[in-house]
C-alpha cells in the first residue's frame, strides 16, 4: 500500500482586498490540483494583509457568518481538495483579532483550526517596532489533526522559533507540520531556511512552509522562499525568490519512520531539572 501523498505550498503577495486575494488563491489552488496535490497550504494573512487594528477592522469579521471563510470553503469544495488557509484575521469580542489557520475538507467543511500562539513583539534594527500583541490575541492550544495519508500539526510564522511547540506537535502524532508565514526580509534572509530545516530535523517531520513574498499594498516587504522539507532536512521543493507561485512535493510516511528511527530524539528525550548558580561564592575544590 502506498504511503505517498502529494502536497502543495502557495506563495502569495496578498493585498488589502479580501475578494482579490481569494480570487488569486482560487487560481493557485487550481494550479496545485492540476499537478496532483491533495493538500494545499497558503501563507499567513492570505485573505488580507492589513497593517494595524484599524486596517483589520475594515476587512475582518467574526468567525460566524464570515463571507471570506465561506469563500475559502467554496474554493476547497470546487477543487475537491484539502485547502489549508495559512491564516486570516478573525474579529474577537474584546476588539482584538485571532490570527487563525483554517483547514477545509474537500466538501468545504472546516476540519480544524489553530490560533497562532506566539506573537511577534520586537524592534528590528533599522525598522519600526512590531507589536502583534497590540492587535492579536495569542492562542493557547496546539493542534494536530488527521488527514488522509498523514497527521498534520499546525504552526504559524513566528511559532517556528519555538522548538517546544514543534516537539509537542510531533509527540502528538504530527508527521507533517505547516508553517504559513509572512517573514520580514531581514529575518528571512538570516533565519528562514535554517529554522525550517532545524524544525524538520529535530522532529523527524516534513515541514511545509507557504510564504508571503514581495512588496505589499500596506508597504511591507516579505521574504518569500516557500519550501517543502523532508524529515532529514532535505529541501524537496522551493521558490527561489519572492514571486507568487506554487510548489509541490510527494511525501512518504516511511521517510518519517526512517528519520525517527535513525535519530530517535523524540523517544530519547528525558525530563530534567535546572540548577542556576546565582551566587558569587567560590566552590571548594
Amino acid at each position: 500500500m502506498s504511503t505517498s501523498t502529494r502536497i502543495a505550498a502557495v506563495q502569495m503577495r496578498s493585498g488589502l482586498t479580501p475578494a482579490a486575494n481569494l480570487d488569486a488563491l482560487d487560481a493557485f489552488v487550481a494550479q496545485a490540483v492540476a499537478q496532483g496535490a491533495q493538500y494545499v497550504l497558503s501563507p499567513e494573512v492570505t485573505v488580507a494583509f492589513a497593517e494595524n487594528s484599524e486596517g483589520l477592522a475594515r476587512v475582518a469579521g467574526p468567525a460566524e457568518e464570515n463571507g471570506d471563510i465561506a469563500r475559502a470553503a467554496e474554493i476547497a469544495d470546487a477543487h475537491n481538495v484539502y485547502l489549508h488557509v495559512g491564516s486570516l484575521a478573525v474579529a474577537l469580542p474584546d476588539g482584538r483579532f485571532a490570527n487563525r489557520s483554517m483547514l477545509f475538507g474537500p466538501d468545504g467543511s472546516v476540519v480544524a483550526s489553530y490560533d497562532k500562539i506566539h506573537l511577534f513583539d520586537a524592534t528590528l534594527p533599522g525598522l519600526r517596532e512590531y507589536r502583534e500583541s497590540a492587535t492579536y490575541k495569542g492562542g493557547e492550544e496546539a493542534v494536530v489533526t488527521p488527514l488522509p495519508g498523514f497527521r498534520l500539526g499546525m504552526a504559524i510564522c513566528y511559532d517556528v522559533r519555538f522548538p517546544a511547540l514543534f516537539n509537542a506537535l510531533a509527540n502528538g502524532g504530527a508527521e507533517v507540520i505547516s508553517v504559513p508565514a509572512a517573514f520580514t526580509v531581514p529575518t528571512g534572509e538570516a533565519h528562514w531556511e535554517v529554522l525550517l530545516r532545524a524544525r524538520a530535523i529535530e522532529t523527524g517531520s516534513y515541514v511545509i512552509a507557504a510564504a508571503q513574498g514581495g512588496r505589499h499594498e500596506n508597504g511591507r516587504a516579505t521574504y518569500g522562499h516557500s519550501m517543502i522539507i523532508d524529515p532529514w532536512g532535505k529541501i524537496l521543493a522551493q521558490i527561489d525568490g519572492d514571486a507568487p507561485g506554487v510548489i509541490v512535493a510527494d511525501i512518504d510516511l516511511e521517510r518519517v519512520a526512517d528519520a525517527r528511527g535513525r535519530v530517535p530524539a523524540l523517544a530519547n528525550a528525558r525530563p530534567f531539572s535546572l540548577s542556576v548558580n546565582q551566587s558569587a561564592r567560590k566552590v571548594p575544590v
